[in-house]
C-alpha cells in the first residue's frame, strides 16, 4: 500500500523570540519596471519576467517564454518515431531518462508492444535515479539562492555519481537516450549494478547531512516559510501536478493513480504538504528523494530474469553484433534507422510522473512513418503561469526563491 506522508512541521527554531516592529510601510508614488532575466543568474534559465516594483515590493509580473525556439513538436512530426527520443532528452534536461521512457511507452502503447518485466524494472531504476538527480539540483540551488552554498556542493557530487551510472548504462551523461522502442538499448552490466548498489549505500549519509543543514535552519526557514504559497484549489485550477501540487496538499501521483512500468510492484509513500509555500515544496522534494531510493533498492534487489527487450523486430533496433552476422537483423536495422516502417493509425495519450509533474505525450498517427500530430504536456510550462500570482506582494529576493522552488526548466517552456 502507498501511504501519504504529511511533511508540514514549521515551528521555526527560536520562533518564540518576539519580532521587532518594522513600523508602517512607506509607499512611493512611482513604480519601477525591472527586467528579471532572460540572463541565467537568479532565474536559472533564459526566460524573462517584467516586474512592476513599488520600492522592494512586486506589484505585478509578466512572464515571457520562447527564448530557446526549438519547436520540438513540429520537428517530431517530420521524424521517424525512433528518432524522436533524442528530442525528449532536451526538454527537462535535469531528468532526461524520464522523458525518454515516457515517449517510448507512448509509442509502445500505439504499437501494442508489451515490454518484458526486466526492462520495466530497469526503466524504473533509471527514472528514479533521474528523479533524485532532478530534486538534488532543485533543492541544492534553492539553498544557494538563500545564501548557503555548501549543501549544493554536497548534492552535486552525488549527482555526478548518478551521471556515472548513466555513463555505464548508455555511454552518455546529460542527454541519455538509453531506451528503445520495446525495451532498453542494453542490459544492466555487472559494473552498472555495482555502481547502483554503491550509490544506495553511500547516498543516505550525504542526504542526511544536507537535511541537517537546511530542514530546521532558522535563517533558511525565515527565507522560505510562508513565501509564495498557493492553495490546493488554485494549484488545481492552474493545472499543477507533481511536487508543486503535492506541496499544496493534493496527493496526486501518476505512478500510483495510473501505474506504468510495474510501479504497482513497489512500496513507496507520497509526501504532501499543506500550505504550498516554498518550504513545503522543498520538503516534499526532500522526502521524494528518500522514496525514490526505496524504489531503486526494491527494483535492483528483485530484478527479474529474462530479456531486456520485446520480441518486436519491426520496431526494436537489433543488437549490433546480430547486424554483422544475420541478414534479417541487418534488414530490420536499415529499415528502422531509415524510418521505413509504418506505424498503425491511432490516437493515444500516455503520461509519466516526471521530475516536475505529469509529463504527457499526446500522439496522433495517420498510419505513416512519423507522427501526424504530437503534443508534449510539459509541467514546467503549466505551473510557470502561476508565478505572477505567487510573487505578487513579495520582495524581489522572495521572487527568486519562489521561482527556484517551482523548478522551472527552460527546456520545457517552448517545446
Amino acid at each position: 500500500m502507498n501511504t501519504v506522508l504529511d511533511i508540514s512541521n514549521k515551528n521555526i527554531p527560536g520562533s518564540d523570540v518576539p519580532a521587532q516592529s518594522e513600523g508602517p510601510i512607506q509607499y512611493v508614488n512611482e513604480l519601477t519596471t525591472l527586467n528579471l532575466g532572460p540572463t541565467h543568474p537568479a532565474t536559472h534559465g533564459i526566460f524573462q519576467n517584467i516586474l512592476q516594483m513599488d520600492g522592494e515590493k512586486i506589484v505585478s509580473a509578466e512572464q515571457t517564454v520562447g527564448y530557446i525556439h526549438r519547436a520540438f513538436e513540429k520537428i517530431a512530426e517530420r521524424r521517424p518515431f525512433y528518432q524522436i527520443t533524442t528530442l525528449t532528452d532536451r526538454m527537462n534536461y535535469c531528468s532526461s531518462p524520464i522523458n525518454n521512457m515516457g515517449w517510448l511507452m507512448t509509442v509502445e502503447k500505439l504499437l501494442g508492444i508489451t515490454v518484458p518485466k526486466r526492462a520495466q524494472y530497469i526503466r524504473v531504476i533509471m527514472m528514479e535515479l533521474a528523479r533524485i538527480a532532478d530534486h538534488l539540483i532543485c533543492n541544492g540551488i534553492l539553498g544557494v539562492d538563500t545564501g548557503a552554498f555548501t549543501g549544493f556542493l554536497y548534492l552535486f557530487q552525488e549527482r555526478e555519481n548518478i551521471y556515472e551510472i548513466y555513463e555505464e548504462v548508455c555511454g552518455a551523461r546529460l542527454t541519455t537516450n538509453m531506451g528503445r522502442i520495446g525495451g532498453m538499448e542494453r542490459d544492466l552490466s555487472p559494473e552498472a549494478i555495482r555502481k547502483i548498489r554503491a550509490f544506495i549505500k553511500r547516498f543516505p549519509a550525504v542526504m542526511q547531512e544536507f537535511e541537517k543543514m537546511f530542514n530546521r535552519n532558522r535563517i533558511f526557514m525565515d527565507r522560505v516559510v510562508d513565501v509564495g504559497p498557493i492553495s490546493a484549489e488554485r494549484a488545481l485550477s492552474y493545472g499543477f501536478t507533481g511536487p508543486n501540487l503535492r506541496a499544496a496538499g493534493v496527493d496526486y501521483d501518476v505512478r500510483v493513480m495510473n501505474p506504468y512500468s510495474s510501479y504497482e510492484d513497489f512500496e513507496f509513500d507520497i509526501p504532501v504538504g499543506k500550505s504550498g509555500d516554498t518550504y513545503d515544496r522543498f520538503m516534499v522534494r526532500n522526502e521524494e528523494i528518500w522514496q525514490s531510493l526505496r524504489i531503486i533498492e526494491q527494483a535492483i534487489e528483485n530484478l527479474p530474469e529474462g530479456s531486456y527487450y520485446a520480441d518486436a523486430p519491426e520496431y526494436y533496433l537489433p543488437p549490433k553484433q546480430e547486424v554483422y552476422k544475420n541478414m534479417e537483423a541487418l534488414i530490420y536495422h536499415f529499415k528502422i534507422i531509415m524510418g521505413e516502417i509504418d506505424a498503425p493509425a491511432g490516437e493515444v495519450y500516455h503520461a509519466v510522473e516526471g521530475g516536475n509533474g505529469e509529463l504527457g505525450f499526446y500522439l496522433i498517427s495517420d498510419g505513416g512513418r512519423a507522427p501526424y500530430r504530437l503534443h508534449f504536456r510539459r509541467p514546467c510550462f503549466i505551473y510557470y503561469q502561476a508565478f505572477p500570482e505567487m510573487c505578487k506582494g513579495t520582495t524581489l529576493s522572495d521572487a527568486i526563491v519562489i521561482m527556484s522552488s517551482l523548478n522551472v526548466i527552460a527546456g520545457e517552456l517552448d517545446a
